[in-house]
Parts: structure tokens; sequence; C-alpha cells
């Protein structure tokens, strides 16, 4: 198993789409099941091994770093986008630093996700090549996602390499904001804020992006209403 310790946790967003919920707090502060969506991150993080988490921050900063101060079963950093956000891939260039060249994982903060019969973050360490990965995505199925309204992210061959869906194309795989990344993959970045998506394209070209499928059920928390649905599956697979 590839030795990974340390990883980037996506919270700077605005999380107008959470509103009113984030109208007095960031969106990682907004809590399913009485624990907070950053919180619920780190959890898993620290369940796989990972000592050392880089969160970068912008709107309502300040209480998510007086939250983030009560924990101490992991360290954590932070990288700050005060004067404007950067994307997901221009957030991921600023934070580059703290990483040294290491491999890392990449998790949005508003994804919960229930394992199947094995660690999902533990699988993707077990898989991981950086012989001839530049990332690895984990996947999960369009049939059993929730809180999702795309029509899914990617293609997944028989090898585990990715690719692009055609326009208008359905997908049976949604992409749940969780990753490993070499940090290569970032190289020679579009200046200021841009998307993920734009080094993605590359790796794909070059036949160096792949993914693996989670076991269990992703829940996207992106909205009031997805928060609702989250809270009643999960009481449902473990009552209080």
């Amino acid at each position: 198993m590839t030795a990974i310790h340390r990883a980037m946790i996506m919270a700077a967003g605005l999380g107008t789409r959470m509103r009113p919920l984030t109208n007095d707090r960031p969106k990682p502060m907004v809590t399913v099941r009485g624990r907070t969506l950053i919180d619920h991150a780190l959890d898993r993080l620290v369940a796989a091994g990972i000592d050392l988490a880089v969160i970068n921050l912008h709107y309502k900063a300040d209480s998510l770093r007086e939250h983030l101060d009560k924990r101490h079963d992991i360290a954590i950093r932070y990288s700050f986008e005060t004067e404007e956000l950067m994307g997901t891939g221009g957030g991921v260039v600023r934070a580059l630093p703290h990483f040294e060249g290491e491999e890392f994982f990449i998790l949005n903060s508003d994804s919960v996700w229930v394992e199947g019969v094995n660690s999902a973050l533990l699988t993707m360490k077990r898989n991981w090549d950086p012989k001839q990965m530049d990332g690895l995505l984990l996947l999960a199925s369009m049939t059993t996602a929730m809180g999702y309204e795309g029509r899914g992210d990617f293609n997944l061959a028989p090898d585990g390499r990715l690719s692009r869906v055609k326009e208008l194309n359905p997908s049976p795989f949604a992409y749940p904001g969780v990753q490993i990344v070499h940090p290569r993959l970032f190289d020679n970045p579009p200046a200021g804020a841009f998307s993920t998506n734009v080094v993605w394209d590359r790796a794909i070209a070059k036949k160096r992006l792949f993914g693996i499928r989670l076991e269990g059920v992703w829940i996207h928390v992106g909205t009031p209403e997805a928060r609702a649905e989250a809270e009643d599956y999960l009481e449902k697979l473990a009552p209080a």
C-alpha cells in the first residue's frame, strides 16, 4: 500500500445553494446527524492513516478555524483564499507547497458516504500507482448516488482509465469529490482561478487519469433538501 499521509479538503466555497443554512456559517460547518461536514471528512482521513490535512478558506474563515482548533487527532494547516476564490484547480495549486512533492488526497467537504465492505480511502491507497497515474478518482454509481442532480461525469474502462462522456450522453458514474493526485497533475497550470477539469482533461489525453468504484453509497450534501435526505437515510441505517 502506498504511504500517503497528506490530504486537502476543499472548504472555501460560498455555499450559496445551501442557504439559508449557510447564512451564518460556512457550508463545511453544516451538520449531518449532529456532526459537521468537515468533521465527517476529517474522520475518514484519520481512519485512513492521514496525519496532515490542508484546508482552504474563504467564506466565514474565522468560524471554521475556531471550530477546527478543537481537533487534535490530525495536524491541520490552512491555505487562504481571502481575497478571491481560486476554483477547484487554482485552490490546489495555491496549497501545493504544503505537500512537498508527495501524493495526496483531495476531498470535497460536501460529500458523505456509507462504506461498503472495505474502506474507500484505503482501497484507493492500495490501488494507487504513481508510475502510471497522475490522478485516481473515486466514482459513485449513479444508481445509488443521493443528492446528485447531474447526468454523470466519466466513463470507466476495464483497465481503470477514465474518459469523458459525450455531450448529452448519460454516464453510469458520478464523481463524489474524492481523489488521489500526484503534484505533477498540476504542472504548468493556468494563471489564477481555474477548474480541476482543465488538468483532468490533460491527464485523460495522456491516459494517466484513472478511476475506482465506491462500494457503498455516496450522498452529495449540497442543498438543504439533500441534507434532509442524508439525515433520513443515515437514521434508517443506524437509528440514534
